[in-house]
């Protein structure tokens, strides 16, 4: 007789939803993923409780309620939405369930992170508070989050033939969004664009600098950081990129005939935070098509 086996709990995929249009967007995109990958998705709203409640006359709904009630339609029209999305793709998807806090939105998310296998938002929230709300939440969840952040814009929809680019500097954060990027462009079933735009204005006036000999130095950057996964997803065709020019702008051009761009989120070196860490802020803002931003705990 065998010992039934332990059900091990798969790490999550994660949508922040407060039912703005962009937040219906991140839904629509997290479905798909966590089909692609096969993993559960979680859908979490989070109602920041009011720091001063008070009234002149009786009033019959506490805030509290309210904010339950709001809620409660907020993920019932998400959770419609992720089996609308099954429906018209054909794609068998784990819903594991949704889950209302009333706190903090950018703290909670944060938490929430770890042990995720990905948190999804979209790049702005409701009303007024467009970029005031989730966009700062989006930017917090780049910088200080604790597994992979993928910020849904509401641009015009890729086509779904179009590559994955990643962004390759040669940091240990640059090589978790290789992983990311190959696996995207392979469950995708299309190219991936891999560029490492490079730049130092330091040594624009410097005279005598070998331009030629620092360009083979980066091209052998980019060869590094991508051989493993090369072997890894023989299928997957990539096309290679080094250029001299900012990071920021030519990921931008690039993603404009994309699907998807994925970064790390720090840089090389003594420079972390300073590379890729302001590189990948910047492109939560500027790119107009998905983009993961590749953390580690």
């Amino acid at each position: 007789m065998t010992e039934p086996r332990e059900q091990v709990a798969l790490p999550e995929i994660i949508v922040g939803v407060d039912g703005s249009a962009a937040s219906d967007l991140a839904v629509r995109w997290a479905a798909r993923e966590s089909a692609f990958r096969s993993s559960p998705l979680r859908l979490v709203h989070v109602a920041a409780a009011p720091s001063v409640t008070y009234a002149l006359t009786p009033v019959p709904v506490v805030p509290e309620d309210w904010q339950d009630d709001l809620a409660k339609r907020v993920l019932a029209d998400a959770v419609a939405l992720v089996y609308h999305v099954s429906d018209e793709s054909g794609m068998p998807m784990h819903l594991a369930g949704t889950q209302t806090y009333h706190s903090a939105v950018t703290p909670t998310l944060i938490d929430l992170t770890r042990g995720a296998e990905m948190i999804v938002v979209g790049s702005r929230g409701m009303g007024a508070f467009r970029r005031g709300v989730l966009g700062s939440v989006s930017t917090a969840l780049v910088q200080h989050a604790h597994c992979p952040v993928a910020v849904i814009h509401d641009g015009p929809v890729p086509a779904d033939d179009d590559p994955v680019v990643l962004g390759v500097d040669g940091s240990p954060a640059s090589e978790a969004a290789t992983a990311i990027a190959f696996q995207e462009a392979a469950q995708r079933g299309v190219d991936l664009v891999a560029v490492h735009a490079w730049s130092d204005s330091k040594l624009l006036a410097v005279p005598g600098v070998d331009w030629s000999a620092m360009a083979a130095d980066e091209e052998a950057v980019l060869a590094e950081q991508l051989a493993g996964m090369v072997e890894k997803y023989p299928d997957v065709t990539v096309r290679r990129i080094v250029v001299n020019d900012q990071p920021t702008r030519h990921l931008v051009e690039q993603s404009e005939n994309a699907q998807l761009l994925v970064v790390g989120s720090r840089g090389r070196g003594g420079f972390a935070g300073m590379l890729l860490g302001s590189v990948s802020t910047a492109l939560a803002h500027d790119v107009q098509i998905p983009l993961i931003v590749a953390r580690k705990s």
